[in-house]
C-alpha cells in the first residue's frame, strides 16, 4: 500500500470519503479515516488541510491505543495542503467561537450576551484585545486587613459587578506575579471594604511570606499589601480594542468591548476562546504536526481556584503546604509551595516518541502554548509563538528534545513569571538556534536535578528579557545538571542583549547550579552579565571564553568551585562594534539566532 493521502476543508463533509474532491469537514472524521489504516501501512499517511478557519468542537486528540500513531516504520502526518512550498494553504485550528448578537449606544461600547463564558482573551478581527485595566492601583490610603483591603477612598463602590474584578500584583516576589479576585466591596461615606476570594487570599499570604535582609531595615516586604493593577471592570473600559465581562445579567454574562477607531459593529469579528485544550496526544508515536496555526483557546484556572499564585517559571500554588527556604541569616527567607502546579498548554503531548512539531504558529492562547512532558525524540522545529498568556514551549522530564530554530516572542502577556522556553529536570536536550524577543521574564530555563543531563543551549539570541519581572535573566540555569562536566550541560554560543529590568543578570546560574560549561557567549547591556555568589553555592561551573561589556561582580574573588578563564571586557559604549570586530565573536553573531529566516 503505498501512501495514503486525506483530505480535511471547512466546506466538506463527514459523509465524504476524504478525498481531494470530496474532503472531510472536521479533523475527527480524518482521524477516523487514519485510524481504519494504521495497523497495515506501507507508506505514509498525510492528512491535508485546505485554506481557512477550521473551528474545532472539540480537542483532537490522539491517542496510541486507538490507532494514532505511525506504524511499521511509517508515520502519520497531519498537515497545511502544500506544507513547504509557495502554495502552503493558510490553515487555523481554532477553539473559539465567534460572538453575535451584539448592540451598542451605552457608555461601554458594544454588549452582547454571552450565556455562562468569562474570557480572559478576546480576538477582534485576528488581533487580540486586553482587558480593561485600571494601573494605577487602588485609589486612596490603603490598609491590608485578614480578609481584603481597607481604603479612605469611597470610589470602588461605584464599580458596577465587583465579583468579576482581579487584582494583579507584580513583583510579590521579585520574580512572581499573583493574581487574586475580589468577593465583594461595600462600604460607607468614608470608608470602602473590599473582601477577597478564598481559600487564595489565605493561601497568598502563606505563599508570599518573606524578609529581605537585604534590603535594610527589618526586612519586612509585603507583595501583597496593594494590588498595583486592577483588570476585568466596565468602570475601567476607557481604552479602545479592551473589554471587561459583567457577570450581574441573571440570563447570562454580558460581554463588554470599547471599539478601535473604523470598528464597525456588524463588519466587525469578535471571537472567544472556549476549548482550553486544541490538540493532545499520549502514547503516540512517528506523529508530525505542521503548517498549522493554533489559535483562540482558553484557560479557566484562575477564575476557578480565585487566583494565580504564581512562584517561578510555569510553577504555582494550588494545593498543598509550603516550605520555608532560608536564603541565609543576611539574606532572608522565602516560601515555596510543596506541592508546585505547572500551567497546562493548549498543546500537550504526553509520553509521545518520535513526534515532529514543525512550522507552526501558536497565538493568542490563554494557557501555555506547547507543553511536552515525558517525550522522547521529540523535534519542535521552526515554529512561531506569540501572544500566548503563558509560556511558549516547555519540556518536563523529557530525553532527546531538540527545540530548534523556533521563534518566541510576546509570551507571558498574562502569567508573567512565564518563560519563553522552559525546560525542567531533561536530559540530552538541546535547545539551539532559537530567536527570543520581548518577554516579560527569563528567556531560557533550565531547572536541573536527579535526572538532568547532557543539557545543551547553544547559539540562540535572546533580546530584551525582563520586560516585567526581575531576578532573572535571558538564560537561567538552576540546580545541578548531571554528575560531570562531560555529562552536565553545555551552554555556548549564545547572544543575550538588552536585559531590562533592574536586578536582572544577562546568564544566571542560580541555586546550587552544577556541572554547566558557559562557554563563547556574547552578553551585554545587563546588570551584570554572570553572577558567581548565590545560595546554595554554585558548584563546578566553568565561565570560559565569554564576551562581555562589565566586568561581573566578584570576578577577582569567584567561588574555588567556580572556573573564570579567558573572558573578555570590551568597552560598554561601543561594544556591538567591538565584538563584531573581533573574529571569535563575529563568528559568534553569525552564528547565533533563526537558520534560513
Amino acid at each position: 500500500m503505498p501512501e495514503i493521502r486525506f483530505f480535511v476543508s471547512p466546506d466538506g463533509r463527514d459523509d465524504w470519503p476524504g478525498t481531494a474532491d470530496k474532503p472531510f469537514a472536521t479533523p475527527k472524521a480524518a482521524q477516523k479515516a487514519v485510524r481504519a489504516v494504521t495497523a497495515e501501512m506501507t507508506g505514509d499517511v498525510i492528512v491535508n488541510f485546505t485554506a481557512g478557519v477550521h473551528h474545532l468542537e472539540e480537542p483532537l486528540a490522539f491517542d496510541d491505543a486507538a490507532g494514532d500513531s505511525g506504524m511499521n516504520g511509517f508515520r502519520v502526518l497531519y498537515q497545511a495542503h502544500g506544507y513547504g512550498t509557495p502554495d502552503q494553504a493558510k490553515v487555523e485550528l481554532s477553539g473559539g467561537r465567534e460572538i453575535t448578537g451584539w448592540t451598542s449606544g451605552d457608555d461601554c461600547g458594544w454588549t452582547a450576551p454571552i450565556g455562562d463564558l468569562l474570557p480572559r482573551r478576546l480576538t477582534v478581527d485576528g488581533r487580540p484585545a486586553a482587558r480593561a485595566a485600571h494601573t494605577a492601583g487602588l485609589p486612596g490610603i490603603v490598609t491590608k486587613t485578614g480578609t481584603g483591603y481597607v481604603t479612605d477612598s469611597v470610589e470602588p463602590q461605584s464599580w458596577p459587578d465587583p465579583s468579576g474584578l482581579e487584582f494583579v500584583y507584580p513583583g510579590v516576589y521579585p520574580w512572581s506575579e499573583a493574581r487574586l479576585a475580589v468577593t465583594s466591596i461595600s462600604g460607607d461615606a468614608s470608608s470602602t471594604t473590599i473582601t477577597m476570594a478564598q481559600p487564595a487570599f489565605d493561601h497568598a499570604k502563606s505563599l508570599y511570606d518573606s524578609k529581605w535582609y537585604g534590603a535594610g531595615g527589618d526586612g519586612t516586604w509585603d507583595g501583597l499589601a496593594a494590588p498595583s493593577v486592577l483588570e476585568n471592570n466596565v468602570a475601567f473600559l476607557t481604552e479602545p480594542g479592551t473589554f471587561a465581562v459583567s457577570r450581574t445579567d441573571r440570563d447570562g454574562h454580558i460581554l463588554h468591548y470599547r471599539p478601535r477607531p473604523g470598528e464597525e459593529i456588524d463588519k466587525t469579528g469578535i471571537v472567544v476562546p472556549v476549548l482550553e485544550t486544541l490538540v493532545s496526544g499520549r502514547g503516540v508515536h512517528d506523529l508530525v504536526l505542521r503548517g498549522f496555526t493554533f489559535t483562540d483557546a482558553a484557560w479557566s484556572g484562575p477564575t476557578r481556584t480565585g487566583g494565580y499564585l504564581h512562584y517561578h517559571g510555569n510553577a504555582r500554588y494550588e494545593r498543598g503546604d509550603f516550605q520555608k527556604v532560608d536564603l541565609g541569616a543576611d539574606v532572608g527567607y522565602v516560601h515555596v509551595p510543596a506541592e508546585p502546579v505547572q500551567l497546562p498548554a493548549n498543546v500537550s503531548l504526553t509520553s509521545v516518541s518520535r513526534v515532529t512539531v514543525e512550522g507552526n504558529h501558536f497565538t493568542r492562547l490563554g494557557a501555555g502554548a506547547l507543553l511536552i512532558e515525558g517525550g522522547t525524540d521529540v523535534a519542535i522545529r521552526a515554529n512561531v509563538f506569540d501572544e500566548i498568556s503563558g509560556s511558549g514551549i516547555a519540556v518536563h522530564a523529557g530525553t532527546r528534545i531538540l527545540i530548534e530554530d523556533n521563534l518566541v516572542h510576546h509570551i507571558g502577556t498574562e502569567y508573567r513569571g512565564s518563560p519563553a522556553v522552559l525546560v525542567i529536570e531533561s536530559e540530552e536536550t538541546a535547545v539551539a538556534h532559537n530567536e527570543i524577543h520581548d518577554v516579560p521574564h527569563n528567556g531560557i530555563v533550565i531547572t536541573g536535578g536527579e535526572r538532568a543531563k547532557n543539557t545543551q543551549v547553544l547559539s540562540n539570541l535572546v533580546e530584551r528579557s525582563l520586560g516585567k519581572l526581575m531576578d532573572g535573566g535571558g538564560i537561567y540555569l538552576s540546580a545541578p545538571q548531571g554528575a560531570s562536566f562531560a555529562g552536565g550541560a553545555m551552554v555556548r554560543g549564545n547572544v543575550i542583549r538588552d536585559v531590562l529590568t533592574s536586578y536582572n543578570f544577562g546568564l544566571y546560574t542560580d541555586y546550587g547550579a552544577a556541572w554547566i560549561t558557559v562557554l563563547g557567549n556574547i552578553i551585554c547591556r545587563a546588570d551584570t552579565p554572570i553572577v558567581l555568589q548565590v545560595g546554595p553555592p554554585l558548584e563546578n561551573v566553568a565561565f570560559v571564553g565569554n564576551f562581555w561589556d562589565v566586568r561581573p561582580d566578584g570576578y577577582d574573588t569567584a567561588p574555588e568551585t567556580v572556573t573564570v578563564a579567558g573572558n573578555t571586557v570590551l568597552p560598554k559604549e561601543s561594544f556591538d562594534e567591538a565584538v563584531q570586530a573581533d573574529p571569535a565573536g563575529a563568528d559568534i553573531l553569525a552564528r547565533a539566532g533563526r537558520r534560513g529566516y
